[in-house]
């Protein structure tokens, strides 16, 4: 019984706040403002994360570069690592701004 009750009440309310919910105006205007907000934010955070990239790589030859010099065997697995994250942060970079835009 209690169940039927809140029932009840939910589609009361739903049917008492459906007129304000229509009558809001036209939401697609709302919809494309936001969507050019988002889209001019993607240029310079591209550019953001290809500096970001470059100074990973900078940071990356440099330590590698260290590790050669002082003859660590496990120059090779830090090099492929310095060098994957430099090449993820340039194909994220370029995939989400070929996905968004």
């Amino acid at each position: 019984m209690e169940k039927q009750r809140k029932k009840l009440i939910y589609a009361i309310l739903a049917i008492l706040v459906a007129p304000y919910a229509f009558s809001q105006g036209n939401g697609s205007a709302g919809i494309n403002e936001a969507t050019q907000m988002v889209t001019s934010y993607f240029e310079p955070a591209t550019q953001l994360i290809y500096a970001i990239g470059a100074v990973v790589g900078l940071i990356g030859g440099a330590k590698v570069y260290n590790k050669f010099s002082s003859g660590d065997p496990d120059t090779s697995k830090t090099a492929a690592s310095w060098f994957g994250a430099c090449i993820f942060l340039i194909v994220a970079a370029t995939i989400l701004r070929s996905f968004f835009l």
